[in-house]
């Protein structure tokens, strides 16, 4: 009797471990990476005043902090949303500086990780992008940008797992940001910022 207490004792006790260890083993399904990032413009633009040469509107590249956070709904499959600060940028007229504006482009995509549970797991995302535009300065005042845009956004990258939690990014995204230039109410011209954003950095799987 004592030597079948003991038996079902060990048994149950082995099981015990066995489900914990496979908890354990489990990952979280929250990810959070933090990037440096290099925002690219495309600065294609209609002509100024509908006269006039196209492109003449440039808007500067800049590098940029970013932190997402990314939760898994299965291995594969997971949401991601990027946030930063407002970013502040210079707009040239045919290479000569005409004022500033600073905008501010949270962004949420649906992804797919094709290998989970390799080193390596690269991914491709896609979503919406809206960017909020405010503290416009060009031309002394004389002009103004529409304050928000809401456009596509697409991305693909990789995770490089280091151990359990630690994991290294490498991420690639386009974003669609386009706003008119209003000058005395009316359109002057329209800007395709749409950036390409090159971003390295660092994640934690809880």
């Amino acid at each position: 009797m004592k030597r079948s207490t003991l038996t079902l004792t060990l048994t149950l006790l082995a099981a015990g471990l066995c489900q914990a260890g496979a908890g354990a083993a489990q990952a979280s399904p929250w990810l959070v990476r933090a990037r440096v990032l290099h925002l690219a413009p495309a600065n294609e633009s209609d002509p100024v005043g509908g006269a006039g040469a196209s492109d003449r509107l440039h808007v500067s590249e800049k590098t940029i902090p970013d932190v997402d956070v990314s939760y898994f709904f299965t291995p594969n499959w997971a949401a991601e949303l990027v946030l930063t600060v407002p970013q502040k940028h210079t707009v040239s007229l045919d290479g000569a500086a005409i004022g500033t504006f600073k905008h501010l482009p949270p962004t949420l995509s649906a992804q797919y990780h094709f290998l989970p549970g390799a080193t390596v797991d690269p991914y491709l995302g896609a979503g919406v992008n809206y960017t909020r535009i405010s503290q416009v300065n060009l031309l002394g005042g004389a002009a103004t940008l529409e304050h928000h845009s809401a456009g596509l956004a697409l991305q693909a990258g990789a995770d490089v797992k280091i151990d359990q939690h630690w994991s290294v990014n490498v991420d690639i995204k386009k974003l669609q940001i386009r706003s008119n230039v209003m000058i005395a109410g009316s359109r002057a011209s329209r800007v395709k910022v749409d950036p390409l954003l090159f971003g390295v950095g660092v994640g934690y799987r809880f």
